[in-house]
């Protein structure tokens, strides 16, 4: 008898915390997620001004175009695929400080900065841990402010408010450095050439 009185007593305790940690738990979550916090529990995702979206503001991505901030590089290739649903996923390279294809590509990048008269910063030559970094450094956007704003016609003022605008403090005032948010940099940049367009 006693064996079944345990035995109901653990198969009991077992469900009552499989409802509090599966369903429970996750659904408080999710309610306090979407409504407290919805656009950072759907991804931070961007939209445009016709409201499809062009990214997340969490997740770095290539700009090549002269009319651009670079971003950091990146191992890994984000993407927008179909339907602008992101297809890109996070990783390193893991390739150990010694490996000549490291040296290999890091030099490339550093000649490249060396070409356009730029210094080879840390955060626009190595990748950082996840390889999906969305912020470079201040210092690293200044550098880069003169061709954006001769590639765009604008004086080189009216990018560094910008700048200001999406640069993102020390997280609790303490930790790490401030970074300038590429992704809302660049689509802030098209916003001010399309109002300007129309004005």
């Amino acid at each position: 008898m006693a064996i079944i009185r345990e035995t109901i007593r653990a198969i009991f305790i077992t469900l009552m915390l499989w409802l509090l940690t599966a369903i429970i738990y996750p659904l408080i979550i999710l309610v306090v997620g979407q409504v407290f916090f919805p656009y950072q529990a759907n991804g931070s995702i961007k939209p445009n001004q016709n409201g499809e979206p062009i990214g997340s503001a969490l997740i770095g991505q290539v700009f090549t175009s002269e009319q651009y901030f670079h971003s950091r590089p990146s191992t890994v290739r984000y993407s927008q695929g179909k339907k602008a649903k992101p297809t890109g996923i996070s990783g390193a390279s893991n390739l150990a400080a010694s490996n000549p294809e490291l040296l290999k590509r890091i030099l490339e990048e550093a000649d490249k900065l060396r070409e356009e008269n730029l210094q080879p910063l840390a955060d626009m030559i190595y990748t950082s841990g996840s390889g999906l970094d969305p912020h470079i450094s201040l210092k690293a956007a200044r550098q880069q402010l003169s061709r954006v704003a001769n590639a765009r016609g604008v004086r080189e003022d009216e990018i560094l408010r910008l700048i200001n605008k999406y640069t993102d403090g020390r997280f609790l005032s303490i930790f790490g450095e401030p970074g300038v948010n590429v992704l809302r940099l660049n689509y802030a940049l098209d916003l001010q050439d399309i109002n300007r367009q129309q004005n």
